[in-house]
C-alpha cells in the first residue's frame, strides 16, 4: 500500500481592479466633482455679502469665520480643482474673510442686515421684536430667511450704487478744482509771459519815446525860426 501526499491544487484568477481601488476611484472623482460645484456656488454667490460668499451665519464668531474660510480655500484650491475659474473663485474666498476681519466692515455690513430684518417685519405687520423662531414666521413662503436674504441684497445694492455716484461726483468736483487749478496756473503763465514782454521791450519803448521828443523839439525850433 503506498501512501502519498495529495496538496490542494490552487486556482488563479486574472487579478482586476479591487473594490477598493473602486472606490478610492468613485471618492476622488465624487470630490472632484463637489470641489467644481463649490467653485460654482462661490462664483454665483452675491458678491456684495460675503457671509453668502462662506456661506456662513451672521451670527458666527470670528473663529468660526475663519475657519470656514481655511475649510473651504482649501477644498476648491486652484492646485487642487481643475475649474477654469477657480482662481477667481478662491479669490472671492480670500477678499469675503478680509471684509468680515475688518471689524468697521463687519459692523456696517451687520447694520444693513439688521435695518433689512427690521424692514421686512414691518412690511408683515409683525413686531420688530419678533424673534427668528416665533410661529408666525415659519408659516411665510417664501421662508423668512429667504425673504431676508433678497431684502438685504437690495439694500446692499442700494448702497452700493449711492457708494459709486458719491465716488463719480468726487471725481467729478476733483476735475472740476484741476481745471480751475489748471486754469489759474495758465493765467499766472500768461501774465508772466506778458510781464516778460513788456519788460523786454521797454529799451524800444523809451528809445521811440526819445527819438518822438527829438523830433518835436526840432519841430518847434524849425518853427519858431521860420516865425523869427
Amino acid at each position: 500500500m503506498s501512501t502519498g501526499t495529495s496538496t490542494p491544487s490552487s486556482s488563479k484568477t486574472p487579478t482586476s481592479a479591487s473594490d477598493t481601488d473602486i472606490e478610492q476611484l468613485l471618492s476622488r472623482e465624487a470630490s472632484a466633482f463637489q470641489r467644481e460645484l463649490e467653485v460654482e456656488r462661490i462664483l454665483k454667490a452675491f458678491k456684495l455679502n460675503p457671509y453668502d460668499i462662506l456661506d456662513i451665519d451672521e451670527s458666527s464668531k470670528q473663529e468660526g469665520i475663519k475657519r470656514r474660510y481655511r475649510q473651504l480655500s482649501l477644498f476648491i484650491h486652484p492646485d487642487k480643482t481643475p475649474h477654469a475659474r477657480a482662481p477667481d473663485a478662491f479669490d472671492l474666498l480670500k477678499k469675503a474673510e478680509s471684509e468680515l476681519s475688518d471689524t468697521a466692515k463687519r459692523e456696517a455690513l451687520d447694520a444693513t442686515i439688521a435695518e433689512a430684518r427690521l424692514q421686512l417685519l414691518r412690511s408683515h405687520g409683525f413686531s420688530t421684536s419678533t424673534q427668528d423662531d416665533d410661529p408666525k414666521l415659519r408659516g411665510l413662503v417664501p421662508s423668512f430667511k429667504v425673504q431676508l436674504r433678497a431684502k438685504v441684497k437690495d439694500l446692499l445694492i442700494e448702497e452700493e450704487v449711492r457708494r459709486r455716484k458719491a465716488i463719480k461726483m468726487n471725481l467729478a468736483n476733483e476735475g472740476l478744482e484741476a481745471r480751475k487749478k489748471e486754469e489759474e496756473v495758465a493765467t499766472k503763465k500768461r501774465k508772466a509771459e506778458d510781464d516778460k514782454t513788456w519788460e523786454e521791450s521797454r529799451e524800444t519803448r523809451v528809445d521811440s519815446w526819445r527819438s518822438f521828443n527829438n523830433n518835436a523839439k526840432k519841430k518847434k525850433k524849425s518853427k519858431t525860426q521860420i516865425l523869427g
